[in-house]
């Protein structure tokens, strides 16, 4: 099963984003993580396949936790995820290794964050749905 993490302090938006995927990817497990102390519990115990993460967190931001997470695990995808959408935030999200860089807002005004985790899924040989092919 492919495995996701939802890296934010805002519940709101983690109860948005988790009931959106499970809606495009009724197999797909997702995980939640408020800080970056839990999210680095989680993933040691439990290693996801793919990270939405917050810019800003309690404690350390998404940013560096991203760096120390790729550090570790360069295998997990992580899409640094926002309402700060300028260029400042995204030359620094490919600075410290994020894979992608998705604006909040338009996770939820068009379909693009699913058509790219669906390409994801492809290509780490994952059913359409989040289910081992």
């Amino acid at each position: 099963m492919f495995n996701t993490m939802l890296v934010d302090d805002n519940f709101l938006i983690m109860q948005l984003v988790e009931s959106k995927l499970h809606d495009q990817f009724p197999s797909m497990e997702i995980i939640e993580a408020a800080d970056g102390a839990e999210a680095l519990q989680k993933i040691e115990s439990h290693p996801p396949n793919l990270i939405f993460m917050d810019i800003h967190l309690p404690g350390e931001d998404g940013l560096e936790l991203t760096r120390k997470i790729k550090a570790d695990h360069p295998d997990i995808i992580i899409i640094i995820f926002t309402s700060h959408d300028s260029p400042e935030y995204r030359e620094a999200a490919i600075r410290y290794k994020a894979d992608y860089f998705f604006h909040k807002g338009s996770i939820i005004a068009n379909n693009g964050i699913f058509t790219l985790v669906k390409s994801i899924l492809l290509e780490k040989g994952f059913s359409m749905d989040g289910s081992d092919n």
